[in-house]
């Protein structure tokens, strides 16, 4: 033993530097002021440095904390399938299956305002039940926000409580939350039983209704009124003209107006449809009829058409009248048809050679290989197809192209592009794939076929094998903060169960629990829950479990 240990019991030393090194970062996981991830690499060094020069040997002599034991969380089965959940839930949001999902409840609630906001708020408890957080969260945002508008409520009025639902939908199932898989798989390796799929389900569920019972009624009374800023954000209302192109079998093919106007198009203003070269203006008369190869002028937001290309994109890549097949690659799509797509904003710039020029005279496509979708000009109200027309200083192109068309734009002097409006296009095409092998993880899981971790990992790899996600999209998904907070938790437990740590805390605990009712179960749920106000829970898991069950049958944790 070295002489900074020398005369000191080892292991009793190296429990009092460990609850230093805890107490220390929940100060700093409070404060906020260092990020997170690297507060939890401060914990992991500082571990791997003392018990480098004050190790804790065993029978044999052998330092039990050396670098394999406290670096064995990045490895561990529970954070293994943490990260491949990250992985399959981006996979759902990209494909727009959860965006779906969400708005099914919602139309069902449409015009009842309780029962909306209840059903929106079920759709994320039993969501969030089968995924990480963060992505559900993302997802409902803009379904809450639809929301608190048509129900002339604030959106901060739900948001908050939306992110409440969604940490109570993580209690219903094992993978509804990294925390349950981090416990079970601490469990496992104190030689316990893990558990089941929905082992807490019905526990689980009951705490999970109370709580959207009181998300519901009390915290929009609870929370404060705040200003909107989403729209000035984003840019407010800002409208692009557009053209939807009518074929056969489109759901717009014998589209009929009521009362002048097209109530399927509520989210777009129709400023013109030009029909066998011929253009008409609302209102439309009853007897308007569209029809195969009539051309719709419309004018929409973004977003408006950012759903609109999620049923049929091709509707709004417009027609030249030329023939394009040149442009074709070896699969006999275009450019703008296949692989991740990417939409984007580019203005014209000043001194562009393109000023005074159409779209198809720019040839557009064939250079840049990217389809404008639509065109933005604030000074005028264009009732004809935006491919006719000139282009001018200041226009705002709405485009659509691979990622390597899109990046493309920018070292041109023509077109700028206004890189931060960049953003995927869903995949709606691997939808039905993406929720398969879903649902198949789901179901080898809670059937007993496959270990959790072995489920996903595999779900993982098929996604990236079938197309849905590629390897940078599936990098980014993996929140690096979850990563290096259970690994963190799991070295400081490691070190805790090494110094016996666990062992005064844990009788205490047991002792008082039984004076109660004789027995141990959720035994930490207090000491759990009062740290997991300082900090994330995930590491909450991993500090607060590093115990054998000898004092009880089964040693219970709760974050």
């Amino acid at each position: 033993m070295s002489g900074l240990a020398a005369g000191l019991d080892p292991a009793a030393l190296g429990l009092w530097v460990t609850f230093v090194v805890i107490l220390a970062a929940l100060v700093i996981y409070t404060t906020e002021r260092v990020p997170l991830e690297l507060t939890s690499l401060r914990e992991i060094c500082a571990l791997l440095v003392f018990f480098n020069f004050a190790p804790v040997p065993d029978a044999a002599g052998t330092n039990i904390l050396d670098p394999t034991t406290l670096l064995a969380g990045f490895a561990n089965p529970a954070l293994l399938t943490v990260v491949a959940l990250l992985v399959m839930g981006e996979g759902l949001a990209r494909t727009g299956i959860l965006e779906a999902g969400a708005q099914m409840f919602f139309r069902c609630g449409r015009g009842h305002a309780a029962l909306a906001t209840g059903l929106a708020f079920v759709a994320v408890l039993v969501v969030s039940g089968f995924m990480n957080n963060t992505p559900v969260v993302v997802i409902f945002i803009p379904i809450m926000q639809a929301l608190a508008s048509r129900l002339s409520q604030s959106p901060t009025k739900l948001m908050m409580p939306l992110s409440f639902a969604s940490i109570l939908g993580g209690m219903i199932t094992l993978i509804g939350s990294s925390t349950n898989l981090l416990v079970a798989g601490m469990l496992i390796e104190l030689g316990e039983e893990g558990f089941s799929f929905f082992q807490f389900a019905i526990p689980g569920m009951a705490l999970a209704l109370v709580g959207v019972v009181y998300v519901i009624f009390a915290c929009p009374r609870l929370l404060p009124e705040r200003a909107d800023l989403t729209s000035a954000i984003a840019g407010g209302g800002r409208q692009f003209m557009a053209e939807i192109a009518v074929h056969e079998g489109s759901r717009f093919n014998s589209m009929s107006p009521r009362g002048g106007f097209f109530p399927e198009l509520k989210d777009m203003t129709v400023r013109a449809v030009i029909q066998n070269k011929e253009s008409f203006f609302p209102p439309f008369e009853d007897e308007f009829t569209l029809g195969d190869g009539d051309t719709i002028i419309v004018a929409a937001t973004r977003s408006a058409l950012t759903e609109a290309l999620k049923g049929e994109p091709e509707q709004l890549h417009t027609e030249l009248g030329d023939d394009w097949e040149r442009f074709e690659i070896d699969e006999g799509h275009h450019r703008w048809q296949v692989g991740n797509q990417i939409l984007a904003e580019a203005m014209v710039t000043p001194a562009s050679r393109h000023v005074g020029q159409t779209l198809v005279q720019v040839g557009f496509r064939y250079k840049y290989h990217c389809v404008v979708l639509g065109i933005q000009r604030r000074s005028q109200m264009i009732r004809a197809r935006f491919t006719d027309i000139p282009l001018e200083p200041g226009d705002v192109l709405l485009v659509q192209g691979r990622e390597v068309d899109i990046q493309s734009l920018r070292g041109d002097l023509d077109i700028l592009l206004l890189e931060w409006t960049a953003a995927e296009m869903p995949a709606v095409h691997h939808a039905a794939s993406t929720l398969a092998i879903f649902l198949g993880v789901i179901g080898v899981s809670a059937l007993g076929i496959l270990p959790i971790s072995i489920a996903t990992l595999a779900g993982a790899g098929v996604m990236l094998m079938t197309g849905v996600l590629n390897v940078r999209q599936a990098t980014r998904a993996i929140d690096r903060t979850i990563v290096m907070m259970i690994a963190a938790a799991l070295a400081l437990g490691s070190a805790l169960q090494a110094t016996g740590g666990g062992v005064p805390v844990r009788s205490d605990v047991v002792r008082r629990r039984r004076r109660v009712t004789g027995g141990c179960p959720v035994r930490f749920l207090p000491a759990g829950g009062g740290a997991g106000q300082c900090h994330q829970h995930q590491g909450n898991g991993g500090t607060v479990h590093p115990h054998r069950g000898g004092d009880c049958h089964r040693p219970v944790a709760a974050s």
